[in-house]
């Protein structure tokens, strides 16, 4: 599973189409221009967080990466040791732990950071990743800044029109 399709790219989307709407509105309006895109701004964050959290997308990408890193573990024949996602807050950080010397640490975190979803494989706690909230929120404010730029385009070519009567 890849999270750029199926965690960051509907919030991409999302951000994109909200931030079209809220330039289409507010670069209609001189001097009131402040208004729909602070709304508009909000309510990509707002569909940011219902993303992660009540529409489950969160708890689906972290169900397959532990998945796939459990899978990765039995092929290596590694029951003894255990991976999980960093958590409070969630992160993309993978936290390896159980027994294995050296070379077996270093050759997890290497095999480990290359799974579909992981940011980066660790065997301590400490995150080193921002949360994944706050990268959903990112992702849609880009989103809805190339919204913006959409919408700026569009108010251009008609107020450019605009001024041509036939």
């Amino acid at each position: 599973m890849n999270p750029l399709w199926s965690y960051f790219w509907p919030l991409f989307t999302a951000g994109l189409v909200l931030g079209a709407i809220a330039g289409l509105v507010g670069f209609r309006r001189k001097g009131k221009t402040a208004a729909p895109l602070a709304i508009g701004a909000a309510a990509a964050l707002t569909a940011a967080a219902l993303w992660h959290g009540p529409l489950g997308a969160a708890d689906r990408l972290t169900t397959r990466v532990e998945r796939n890193a459990r899978q990765v573990l039995d092929y290596y024949e590694m029951s003894k040791v255990s991976a999980q996602l960093h958590r409070d807050p969630l992160t993309r950080t993978l936290v390896l732990s159980g027994p294995a010397d050296d070379f077996q640490t270093s050759e997890l975190v290497r095999v480990m950071s290359q799974l579909p979803g992981v940011g980066n494989a660790r065997w301590t706690d400490k995150p080193g990743r921002p949360p994944l909230i706050a990268e959903a929120g990112t992702i849609a404010m880009l989103g809805f800044l190339f919204g913006l730029l959409l919408a700026y385009l569009v108010e251009l070519r008609r107020r450019y029109n605009a001024q041509w009567t036939w």
